[in-house]
């Protein structure tokens, strides 16, 4: 009976250890897949913002959108990463409920401080922080993304990639932290919840693009001494399109990634899928919801506007104005707070632009103004349920006061770095190209390529 008993121990064990296996090489092998997925994003911005600038800056605005992604994975390395796990309970630098913040813990995961050092690079002991890591550094890079649209045509390159920085690796970061954290002081005092990162990182980055078109200016030509505005058409509009239906595809890598799935490196998490918050996803959520507010976005967009770049941006609306509730929402309510954000989209841009700032492709308009929208409509629809993992009566609830303290936290750390790093640059001279410069093209200027070398159409090159 003795061995037969140790035998079944044993078998149990070999089960045991099977399953750990198995989970963790699902957990690595999702996050590791989210990572090309979200890489889609930047191929769809590239497009995006080339097929927006004209002919004579084209492959300048493709520069800029190349070097934000770069820039962001080693500076998001050397500190970004510290900073989510070191401030969530503000810039104390001490550990939260949780246990998993703090400058401690910090350190010692993202810096790899004595024995967490088999978390780094290559070895055996650890399959899941890299992967993990690198999704949250592509989260950076879309920051960057964001607001590389509504500055082309007119931006310096250095200036531009210290602000991508600023916005990749510590704005958004910060935001983060605060309420996308199970420790977050948000999450934990105000009930903020933003599963698929409404307003941590779309109005984190779209107002902090705000902040930098204040003091960058208009494109010339933009607005007429009156006050009226011009529209300036990109060279390739079915390029554009293209490029924003590849932010479509790959925000579903986006949003797979704000998903906990279990694995060892997540043991503070029940056995199943997870929010960042501990809180119950599924899959099954996503896809239902994500479908139904990318449909949603487009009609209602096509609805006001027939033009196909506003659908496009309507699709993009829709998934914002929806992410911070994918988790809760019916797809029914999907599909209306979407059509609701495609219907106020182009409103919202246009009272933007009657304001004398020239966003070039929307992005404040899409990300901030639908980011924040979508951040309030989940305290009006989701009041009450649990915005953090724990027993009834413990935890903060979602609640409409806790969603807009959070939009307004989330619009002060976007537009208020935004602002003053734009002025820094602008009073250095390193914000605005020159003049000269801009009217000839940034292409010819500061590009050693050619985008069209077999030369530029007389119809697009009148339209310059």
């Amino acid at each position: 009976m003795e061995e037969q008993i140790a035998e079944l121990t044993a078998q149990v064990a070999a089960l045991k250890g099977s399953a750990g296996v198995t989970n963790t090489m699902f957990a690595e092998t999702f996050y590791y897949l989210t990572i090309p997925l979200m890489i889609i994003i930047h191929a769809g911005f590239l497009a995006y913002e080339m097929g927006a600038s004209r002919m004579k800056n084209v492959l300048s605005s493709g520069v800029k959108n190349i070097l934000a992604f770069a820039f962001m994975v080693p500076t998001f390395y050397f500190f970004g990463w510290w900073v989510y796990w070191g401030f969530p309970t503000g810039f104390t630098f001490t550990a939260g409920p949780a246990g998993i913040s703090g400058a401690e813990y910090a350190s010692s995961i993202a810096l790899g401080w004595g024995e967490s050092a088999q978390y780094m690079g290559p070895n055996i002991a650890d399959q899941a922080s890299g992967v993990f890591f690198g999704a949250f550094a592509l989260f950076a890079a879309t920051t960057a993304s964001i607001m590389s649209g509504a500055v082309i045509e007119r931006i310096q390159t250095v200036g531009f990639v210290i602000l991508a920085i600023v916005l990749g690796s510590f704005a958004w970061v910060v935001a983060a932290a605060w309420g996308w954290h199970a420790d977050g002081w948000l999450v934990t005092k105000f009930g903020v919840h933003d599963f698929g990162a409404a307003g941590l990182v779309h109005a984190v980055a779209g107002f902090f693009a705000l902040g930098v078109l204040i003091n960058l200016g208009p494109r010339i030509g933009k607005f007429n001494a009156d006050g009226s505005a011009n529209h300036i058409a990109g060279h390739n509009m079915p390029l554009t399109v293209t490029g924003l239906m590849l932010i479509i595809v790959g925000f579903w890598g986006f949003l797979m990634a704000c998903v906990i799935v279990p694995g060892e490196a997540w043991s503070w998490f029940a056995d199943k899928p997870a929010t960042i918050y501990g809180t119950p996803i599924t899959l099954s959520a996503l896809s239902f919801n994500i479908l139904m507010a990318i449909a949603g976005g487009i009609i209602g967009a096509w609805i006001y506007t027939k033009d196909p770049f506003w659908m496009m941006s309507g699709a993009l609306a829709g998934i914002i104005s929806t992410a911070s509730g994918l988790d809760i929402y019916y797809p029914a309510l999907a599909f209306i707070v979407a059509f609701s954000a495609g219907v106020i989209l182009k409103p919202c841009a246009t009272w933007l632009e009657n304001r004398g700032i020239d966003d070039a492709v929307g992005a404040v308009t899409v990300h901030g103004t639908i980011g924040v929208y979508g951040v309030i409509m989940l305290g009006v629809f989701a009041s009450g349920f649990p915005a953090l993992q724990g027993a009834a009566g413990e935890v903060p609830t979602i609640n409409l006061i806790g969603q807009i303290v959070g939009a307004v936290v989330f619009f002060l750390l976007g537009f208020v770095p935004g602002y003053v790093v734009s002025l820094i640059l602008k009073s250095m001279g390193m914000l605005r190209t020159p003049e000269a410069a801009e009217i000839a093209g940034l292409d010819p200027v500061k590009v050693p390529a050619q985008g069209y070398p077999e030369g530029i159409p007389a119809s697009a090159a009148a339209s310059d």
